[in-house]
């Protein structure tokens, strides 16, 4: 039975995605049965990995809709343990088409609920809003990793998405956990970095995973060849730290 991980945050580009690919991508390097959910219409999930979204014929969005099954929409990526379920921009239709949808909330839980024995992790990228895509993959999780961008803001947003796992914990997914929470962007030589940090450590205390994510170009450029970090560049420090973070999250999960 997989455990599957939810990674969100409402705010956008605070390494969501970044965080999914490189964290799937080292639980299938330990040798882990992985299955990366791209649950994002903007699909960087599915390009990050070197997912050609053009050479497709089912996405997140037919899986959800009921148009596929669960494993039809399952691709092999190029780590042998690494598979995927894609995404491309039809997946905007499913707020609308779903809005009148009883349990509209649970669609992704039953569809993910078919491959479960197949994979040790399931790791879902989320939207960066607090949208119906997002409650799917909240309510299909039994964890939720939150990456928070060392910047002034952060922590003020944190409280809003916390907000909602509460709600989520109380009427749809009771068993519903946070993982951690995962500093990214991470300068240590600015006093904001280190500010935000110490506030994060302060009232959330062991909830901080203790690897960070430190800002680094090499970690930008990796996408645009559909690789993880750790395989575009293994000794850069991002590629060092995603490791490490992995460990943390599958002795954590």
């Amino acid at each position: 039975m997989a455990q599957i991980i939810c990674i969100a945050n409402q705010k956008g580009g605070v390494g969501k995605t970044t965080t999914a690919i490189n964290i799937a991508a080292a639980m299938a390097d330990a040798g882990k049965d992985t299955l990366l959910v791209d649950c994002d219409p903007q699909a960087n999930a599915t390009t990050g990995i070197g997912v050609n979204k053009s050479d497709l014929t089912y996405t997140l969005y037919h899986g959800l809709i009921g148009e596929a099954s669960a494993q039809d929409t399952v691709v092999d990526t190029y780590l042998k343990k690494l598979k995927i379920i894609p995404s491309r921009v039809e997946l905007i239709g499913f707020e609308v088409e779903m809005m009148n949808q009883p349990n509209r909330e649970k669609i992704l839980k039953n569809l993910l609920h078919t491959l479960s024995d197949s994979f040790d992790y399931i790791i879902i990228d989320c939207p960066p809003s607090l949208s119906l895509l997002t409650l799917n993959a909240m309510t299909a999780a039994d964890y939720i990793l939150i990456p928070l961008q060392s910047e002034f803001y952060a922590l003020e947003g944190l409280g809003q998405l916390l907000q909602t796992v509460k709600k989520i914990k109380e009427n749809l997914n009771p068993g519903l956990r946070i993982s951690g929470i995962v500093l990214t962007m991470y300068d240590k030589r600015t006093n904001l970095s280190l500010q935000v940090a110490e506030n994060a450590e302060k009232y959330f205390k062991e909830l901080v995973f203790k690897t960070k994510i430190p800002r680094n170009v090499r970690l930008g450029e990796a996408p645009s060849f559909g690789k993880p970090i750790i395989h575009y560049d293994s000794a850069s420090t991002g590629s060092i730290n995603y490791l490490k973070l992995a460990k943390e999250i599958m002795k954590a999960c």
